[in-house]
């Protein structure tokens, strides 16, 4: 018996754990895929991840019914699994794809590898995306990436499996099982063929504007490519994203905004590979120097944020729409964090997995990476803050993002719109307003102002600008060059 361990990697299609089973001729194989009890309560988890996952597997054993195979789902702690398979069954292989996941994934990968040692079955990990594992520097990795993401893709053919259906002491509890049945219809559907359809529709329209509207928080929901769910769960490899958009007909025609989509797949993996480096942003600032940056953090503002009713209407309508649809836009999400760390000073860690919560599309490598680099904590990118009420003004000037997702604030003038607090009351009255939207939690000019002086003068510190140059030599792509002269 051979094994394909399931991960985040729920395809059919440009599978190469699952073409190496195949390709094994001296054995059958089962794909499983592990539910663990310890990842479902770590708290960067939500029950729309598991969800997702869940309708995935779904999918694809609708698709392998046809050749009598299936994903077995099963919940359980991953070690305790394997030592029951491994009595079980003379597991000879397991194949799988790397996990550029949280600590507690590679620790739980330690483990497991060393069970498998003492019962002598070989396990193959594949590199993910171009994603490579153990790297110290970035030297060729450009080059390597583009060879890999630009290789002919995997076109799995799966034959009829002949064997006897197995069962596993290993099935999820009926309360669970309920609970990831009930998929809300907010979030994008889950799924291979739901993946190659946002693929599809962003190549033969949407994605005309991706360029014109990226920044917008209602018009990007159409014209943003909308795959990161499914690249982040693996319904789609990266590969097959970059190669779809690329070799599409409409490419020509739309190269600007085909090519800053592709750009972003790039980037992805390269936010991605610095987590691989260093897993530790997680939970500790990517330059050390920043552990000692006081904030305030207080709890009230902290709540206001994570239920949408700081007073911004902006702040509040992106929280919300997140809350309820699992997605906004990169530009949105930025705001969030820079709002949290900058004018409501919270410190990052407050918030990190709260939002990891929400994200239907969370990934690890890109999550930790990207909220430090808004939050001002690498010591080496530039600090944005983001003022919410000119991001308003730009991006959604008439408020119709606001209104859809602020309901309180449906029936302001639009002159008001972005600073409701500024309406009189007699106004207020004479527009039926409800009075249930709160006022602005701080004043934002006064907090922006002290934040500026914090967050700009502690980078200045001795132990920041020490880290700073460990991290460019750790993470600049062209080091190897710089050293060679």
């Amino acid at each position: 018996m051979n094994i394909v361990w399931l991960k985040r990697d729920l395809r059919l299609q440009d599978h190469l754990p699952f073409l190496e089973a195949e390709n094994n001729s001296t054995c059958n194989y089962l794909p499983i895929y592990i539910m663990e009890p310890s990842a479902m309560v770590y708290p960067d988890s939500s029950l729309r991840h598991w969800q997702f996952v869940y309708h995935s597997i779904l999918e694809m054993n609708t698709v392998l019914a046809t050749f009598n195979r299936k994903v077995h789902l099963l919940h359980g702690e991953a070690m305790d699994v394997f030592a029951f398979l491994s009595e079980k069954f003379d597991i000879q292989n397991v194949y799988s794809y790397q996990e550029s996941g949280v600590k507690a994934t590679w620790n739980r990968d330690k483990i497991v590898s060393s069970l498998f040692k003492s019962k002598s079955i070989k396990w193959t990990e594949f590199q993910r995306d171009g994603i490579i594992r153990g790297i110290k520097n970035r030297v060729n990795w450009d080059k390597n990436w583009f060879a890999a993401v630009n290789s002919p893709l995997i076109l799995n053919v799966y034959s009829k499996n002949e064997s006897l259906e197995k069962s596993f002491p290993f099935d999820l509890p009926e309360k669970l099982q309920k609970s990831l049945q009930n998929y809300p219809n907010s979030f994008q559907r889950p799924g291979e063929s739901y993946a190659m359809r946002y693929l599809r529709s962003f190549c033969e329209g949407r994605g005309s504007n991706y360029s014109r509207h990226i920044s917008k928080p209602k018009e990007s929901r159409k014209s943003c490519g909308r795959i990161s769910p499914y690249l982040a769960w693996g319904n789609l490899s990266v590969r097959q994203a970059l190669q779809f958009v690329r070799n599409h007909p409409n490419y020509d025609a739309n190269k600007r905004s085909f090519n800053n989509h592709l750009t972003r797949l790039k980037w992805r993996c390269h936010f991605i590979q610095k987590f691989e480096v260093e897993c530790t942003y997680e939970t500790h600032c990517v330059n050390r120097g920043y552990e000692s940056l006081e904030y305030e953090s207080n709890p009230v503002f902290l709540e206001a944020w994570k239920k949408g009713q700081t007073g911004f209407p902006l702040v509040d309508a992106c929280m919300r729409c997140l809350i309820e649809t699992g997605w906004i836009n990169f530009r949105m999400r930025a705001m969030l964090v820079s709002v949290l760390c900058f004018h409501l000073d919270c410190n990052w860690k407050k918030g990190v997995y709260y939002i990891a919560q929400q994200f239907l599309d969370y990934e690890p490598g890109i999550h930790y990476p990207q909220f430090q680099m808004q939050a001002g904590t690498t010591g080496i990118n530039t600090i944005r803050m983001y003022n919410p009420i000119k991001q308003s003004q730009e991006h959604d000037p008439n408020g119709v993002f606001i209104r859809e997702w602020v309901p309180e604030l449906k029936n302001i003038p639009v002159e008001f719109i972005h600073e409701p607090w500024k309406i009189t009351a007699m106004e207020k009255e004479l527009h039926e307003l409800s009075n249930d939207y709160p006022d602005p939690i701080v004043d934002l000019t006064a907090v922006a102002k002290l934040a500026r002086a914090k967050i700009w003068g502690h980078r200045k510190h001795k132990a920041v600008r020490a880290d700073s140059k460990r991290i460019v030599e750790l993470h600049t792509r062209n080091n190897g060059k710089k050293k060679s002269r």
